[in-house]
């Protein structure tokens, strides 16, 4: 029985990985095309669903269902500096944001080409990070 879940917590958190990294390639293709906005919102589910593998690995419990990144970080404990969990709060705004756009598009606009490259390699950066706390 206790093998069986065990198997189980694996295949959570390979879900979360595998689901994470498709998020991470649709983020890249919809840079390439220029739906800046959007790349973000993905860029968000790539980190959210890292955390969440995290959170099934380390907790052996299904993840909670929020958006919310710096919480799930806490609930596992994770060690972040300031600048990092400053980044998870920046991310976390983007799917509020490009999901609930305000009457003036202001998120869209904000979103030039320049500003979500140098998000998505922060998220990149991020991601690797996490990726690296699984291991450990």
């Amino acid at each position: 029985m206790e093998k069986e879940m065990d198997e189980d917590r694996k295949k959570g958190v390979q879900y979360w990985l595998e689901s994470s990294e498709d998020d991470w390639k649709v983020a890249n293709h919809l840079f390439e095309k220029g739906d800046y906005s959007y790349s973000l919102f993905f860029g968000h589910l790539t980190i959210e669903k890292v955390l969440k593998a995290i959170y099934a690995s380390k907790l052996k419990e299904t993840p909670p269902y929020t958006h919310m990144l710096v919480y799930l970080a806490e609930k596992v404990s994770l060690r972040m500096t300031g600048e990092q969990l400053e980044l998870l709060e920046t991310v976390t705004d983007f799917n509020i944001e490009a999901r609930y756009p305000d009457e003036k598009f202001s998120f869209k606009k904000k979103c030039t080409r320049n500003f979500t490259e140098g998000y998505l390699i922060k998220i990149k950066e991020m991601k690797e990070w996490l990726l690296r706390q699984i291991q450990s």
